[in-house]
């Protein structure tokens, strides 16, 4: 087994793979920018080492001075999380040619999967149903004439993007070239890679991904699907297992086709296979994550396994012990992504410190973050702030315990989507499982706030900080005005 792993991240992330360390006597090391000296994650490891830049966002992109801090540490293995250097096969080998263990999949295979033009290209080769599609070779001219010939809507992608950067809905040819100049322009500005493609544009498509693991070899096995269509600009808000409304045979072909791509390409440690469903039952291969997903605690709830350990044992040599028949799905997960943003304000991202912190607790619920009282949310990282999982026996139980979790949050002193998740949780399509990766703007006017009169709202206030213990207490300690002035009263 492992001795000490570096967290090359920061955050929630980073707590949470520092809770599997600890539980298998694993050491672990943290880094972090001055910006994150008071972080939780900083607190919890064994021991955290400074990484030195002007802006907070380029510490943690600095190869050199990661490698410098994990053979400081005498770290054997460095674990990327996700976002940041994740994803990046430059990293994965320079850790690698550094002789220390990479926690995730051979750097080629990394670069293979990143490239979306490249990826779909293989799945293709493998048969896996991929929608039809044209990629940028030459001008602008042949580009938009190659995609005028799939036909309309077209959704235009960055080769090399994620997130939903450098990505545009097309629904007709007369848009087609200032909307690819505007997709490339944005891709290179993100990813330093300005190739672009067009896909047919599913209607009404649903976001179905799949959990799979590696030994590097070519045994694959798969963990299920994830449910990641309730979406905002592209990019999840909500993730659920099992997804619902899906049969148990186009369940069953959606996973063997991960499993069949990622079994081709040898493929090692965690990983997620992307899939759009079509109303029609038609599925085609979106992408693959090469990488942990912000979304793997509702895999970890219904499967009952730990994937942070499953990475580490793997990464430490050990072999898939598991098989296929050992995995099963029980019960249904629900995850909510709490977002420092303004739902109400086409989800503008939101900065403040928090002044409030009580983590909802419970039967089937769990609340993986980063924060503590005091911590500053600024613009220099992502939005998101923490992630709220519930669990129960079926999804109408998992439902319940999730609106009874947001409603116990508090999180005070930044603005943030806890609301507007209660409110998805509240809706009858949503609990339908009517679900689609334009939910959200289709009922964008149901899930709106109902406006509060100024009184109303302060009424709401004043209830919300009589209801903390806090504040109780300080009104119960409150000294008797009546009791200095004696027996003489006026």
């Amino acid at each position: 087994m492992l001795k000490n792993v570096l967290i090359a991240n920061r955050g929630e992330i980073a707590c949470r793979i520092i809770r599997s360390l600890k539980k298998l006597g694993i050491g672990a090391t943290a880094v972090y920018h001055f910006a994150d000296r008071g972080a939780p994650h900083v607190a919890l490891a064994d021991r955290a080492i400074e990484l030195e830049a002007e802006v907070p966002t380029a510490a943690y992109l600095d190869v050199a001075q990661l490698l410098a801090a994990a053979q400081r540490a005498g770290a054997d293995a460095i674990h990327p999380g996700y976002g940041f250097l994740a994803e990046n096969a430059g990293f994965a080998a320079a850790v690698e040619e550094a002789g220390l263990v990479f926690i995730g999949p051979q750097p080629e295979v990394i670069r293979l999967m990143g490239d979306k033009i490249i990826s779909r290209e293989y799945a293709v080769k493998h048969g896996v149903p991929v929608a039809p599609s044209c990629r940028q070779d030459g001008s602008i001219e042949e580009f938009v004439a190659g995609a005028s010939r799939i036909g309309f809507p077209l959704l235009i992608k960055a080769a090399a993007g994620g997130g939903g950067k450098g990505m545009s809905i097309v629904r007709e040819a007369g848009e087609l070239a200032a909307r690819a100049m505007t997709a490339s322009s944005e891709a290179l500005r993100y990813f330093a890679d300005g190739r672009v493609y067009a896909e047919r544009y599913i209607e009404r498509p649903r976001h179905i991904e799949v959990q799979v693991f590696g030994d590097g070899h070519g045994k694959v096995l798969h963990l299920f699907e994830r449910e990641c269509s309730v979406q905002r600009r592209f990019q999840k808000i909500i993730e659920e297992s099992p997804a619902p409304n899906l049969p148990a045979s186009l369940r069953d072909r959606i996973c063997a086709a991960a499993v069949k791509l990622a079994a081709a390409a040898k493929y090692r440690n965690a990983g997620t296979v992307e899939f759009i469903l079509a109303p029609d039952g038609e599925f085609y291969f979106l992408e693959m994550n090469t990488r942990l997903q912000v979304e793997h605690p509702v895999t970890e709830c219904v499967t009952g396994l730990d994937l942070v350990e499953l990475q580490l044992r793997l990464a430490a040599g050990e072999p898939l012990a598991l098989t296929q028949q050992d995995i099963t799905q029980r019960g249904h997960a629900f995850e909510c992504r709490l977002c420092a943003e303004q739902p109400e304000h086409d989800f503008r991202p939101a900065t403040g410190v928090v002044q409030r912190l009580r983590e909802p607790a419970g039967d089937g619920v769990r609340f993986d973050g980063g924060l503590r009282e005091g911590l500053p949310v600024t613009a220099a990282f992502d939005s998101m702030l923490a992630k709220l999982i519930t669990h129960g026996a079926d999804r109408t139980q998992s439902a319940a315990r999730m609106r009874d979790a947001l409603a116990a949050l508090v999180l005070l002193g930044v603005d943030h989507n806890g609301d507007y998740l209660s409110r998805i949780f509240a809706h009858p399509a949503f609990l339908a499982g009517d679900l689609h990766t334009g939910f959200v703007v289709e009922h964008a006017a149901t899930l709106a706030p109902a406006a509060l009169a100024a009184n109303e709202r302060a009424t709401v206030l004043l209830a919300a900080l009589f209801a903390t213990d806090e504040f109780r207490q300080l009104v119960d300690d409150c000294p008797d005005p009546h009791a200095s002035i004696g027996h003489w009263r006026n």
